[in-house]
């Protein structure tokens, strides 16, 4: 008899998300994925809440789903917060707010990710317990029990709470408090901490601390834990886009505009290092000692000679603009140290980074990478020799070999024999001539090296007086300008005074000393870092401002994280709803307290993981 294939049964799992930011970890649940058996899930985000309206707009963006501006903080922690009463028009939010958020329907899962800055350890721990930042510590209980009394009738099956680690210190209290809470409610609830690009497989290292909470009733299973991937490394990513500042890439593709002194301080960290070392450099009189930065040039062109190394030919015309006629002077005295943490820190192509944050500047950490792919102009050609036995490119309007692959390398090096074999001959001053013939010099040996130039260079000489290789002073008029105006026929350079000054911000290309270009992310690598995007996709986000996008990015749950939990978590309620309390899984359980607190009715407080055990 034959077997009939089974047909796949869709379930439906709904997420909805507090505190949602511009939607990374919404996005990620979207793209979900779990099946046990014939049964398959599907994802969809029913809301989110957020009290940033430009996040909320971007959540609607890449979530496709409506998202609701709502400020969560009660009256009390408004005032404390802000320092001031909340305008006339403000109200407290309560349980149906949420509920109306969700548009009426019940969640399956619930995710918040509450503000963390006053746990993070960004903030020094004085600053972290003010008032002000305890206040924003408290809407992490706040959030969850308005989410619980939003479906306290048909309470959500799972509860997941993320933020920083550090919480698990410094927000001891106020964890305490939303277990008792959750379990009051009929939850089962345990602690752990997982990294988030081993889950989602980034280019990027970002540790956080997560608190699940399954309803008892609802979901008996264990809770598997996703995979864990390889960190994939900052060039495999940024190398799949677009190189910064092209225009088709968007506004969040541009370089910062940072300080000239910032981005000389970039071009002297070693890949890989930081701030740290600044201090290999020594500094005399605010000037580098050992160092000189000058514009890029072809053929030696503004070169500079190692100080152990030998110069080239000296020529009639030594400038550093047509040679290398510079060098590397290393007397110098040390610098002084920096001590602002991971400032001005520069990661490798071939490394991952660290954590994603709200920062934006190459001043704040270790956000400047070493680009091999150096921007330029490619003078592709330039001095070319085609191979005898080759077709030619093609042929263009240069007349040079600079301008191409113009010129040959030609085996016929036998010139024909005549009398006329000492073409272009110098004779020297104390020699016989040669036979003397009715051709001209570049026939034969009818020149002479005369010792007796005449000479003598003084007052009303041509060539003196018409600026040869003459420099304008940049307070002086120039003189009338020629159909033939050349450096080298009168004066036509300039000493231009015009370095950027020290805090002039602009956007500049130092070729470091490894050979690459040490600069910071853009706002768009750093939002594909954070898988909010794929390498090779376009982004907008609301708004104008880098430093609000940059923000946004740095506070977003990564997608593909997100979407590594969700298919856990999508597993275990299939798992559930087909009335399994176990599956053996290839995967192991997430942490042994955390599959304890899921699948066992544990009487108080269940365990907590320190750690992943």
């Amino acid at each position: 008899m034959k077997m009939m294939p089974s047909l796949l049964s869709y379930h439906e799992i709904r997420h909805f998300h507090l505190f949602c930011g511009l939607g990374g970890g919404a996005a990620g649940f979207n793209r979900g994925n779990a099946r046990v058996g014939n049964m398959q899930a599907r994802f969809r985000c029913i809301g989110g809440i957020d009290v940033d309206a430009g996040a909320i707009a971007d959540f609607q963006r890449l979530t496709g789903t409506r998202g609701t501006v709502m400020d969560l903080f009660d009256r009390d922690q408004y005032r404390t917060f802000h320092g001031a009463e909340p305008p006339a028009e403000w109200r407290e939010m309560t349980p149906a707010d949420i509920h109306a958020a969700a548009d009426g329907e019940r969640p399956h899962i619930v995710f918040l990710s509450a503000p963390c800055k006053g746990f993070s350890g960004l903030l020094s721990q004085s600053r972290s317990s003010t008032p002000k930042y305890q206040a924003l510590n408290r809407l992490t209980l706040r959030g969850i029990w308005l989410t619980l009394e939003a479906w306290t009738d048909d309470p959500p099956e799972l509860l997941i709470f993320e933020n920083v680690p550090r919480i698990a210190n410094r927000g001891r209290e106020l964890l305490d408090q939303i277990i008792s809470l959750l379990e009051h409610y009929g939850y089962a609830v345990a602690e752990t901490t997982h990294d988030c690009g081993e889950l989602g497989g980034l280019a990027q290292s970002r540790k956080r601390f997560l608190l699940v909470a399954r309803h008892r009733e609802k979901v008996p299973p264990f809770l598997y834990e996703p995979p864990k991937r390889a960190l994939r490394s900052v060039g495999e990513v940024l190398g799949e886009m677009s190189m910064p500042g092209e225009e088709r890439a968007g506004p969040m593709h541009r370089i910062p505009r940072l300080q000239w002194k910032t981005w000389v301080r970039l071009a002297f960290v070693q890949a890989g290092s930081d701030w740290r070392s600044l201090n290999k450099l020594v500094v005399e009189n605010g000037h580098l000692r050992d160092y000189l930065i000058v514009p890029e040039g072809r053929n030696g062109f503004l070169g500079v000679n190692d100080w152990t190394d030998a110069t080239g030919t000296i020529a009639g015309a030594s400038r550093p603009g047509n040679g290398s006629f510079s060098v590397a002077d290393p007397r110098f005295d040390q610098s002084a140290a920096w001590r602002d943490g991971q400032a001005y820190g520069v990661r490798r192509w071939d490394c991952s980074t660290g954590a994603i944050a709200g920062q934006q500047s190459p001043g704040q950490g270790t956000y400047a990478v070493a680009d091999p792919r150096v921007v330029g102009v490619r003078h592709n050609n330039v001095y070319r020799i085609v191979r005898w036995s080759r077709h030619s490119p093609s042929v263009t309007g240069g007349t040079g070999p600079t301008s191409g692959g113009l010129a040959v390398a030609d085996p016929r090096t036998g010139w024909p024999k005549s009398a006329h074999g000492s073409k272009l001959a110098i004779t020297g001053f104390n020699e016989s001539c040669r036979t003397v013939t009715g051709a001209r010099f570049g026939s034969g040996a009818l020149a002479i090296a005369d010792p007796r130039p005449g000479m003598k260079r003084g007052r009303g000489d041509n060539y003196l007086t018409a600026g040869h290789y003459g420099v304008v002073p940049w307070s002086s008029p120039s003189g009338a300008v020629s159909a033939a105006a050349g450096h080298d026929n009168g004066r036509w350079s300039v000493a231009d005074p015009r370095m950027p000054e020290p805090n002039e911000k602009l956007v500049a290309v130092i070729r470091s000393l490894d050979g690459t270009w040490h600069r910071p992310f853009t706002t768009l690598e750093l939002a594909a870092l954070q898988s909010l995007i794929d390498p090779h996709e376009y982004l907008e986000l609301s708004g104008l401002s880098d430093s609000a996008w940059r923000e946004r990015i740095g506070n977003a749950v990564p997608r593909d994280a997100a979407e590594a939990i969700a298919g856990v978590m999508g597993t275990t309620l299939l798992l559930a709803w087909a009335g399994e309390t176990f599956a053996l899984g290839a995967t192991p359980i997430w942490v042994r307290n955390l599959a304890v607190g899921l699948s066992v009715e544990t009487p108080g407080h269940p365990a907590r993981a320190g750690g992943a055990s």
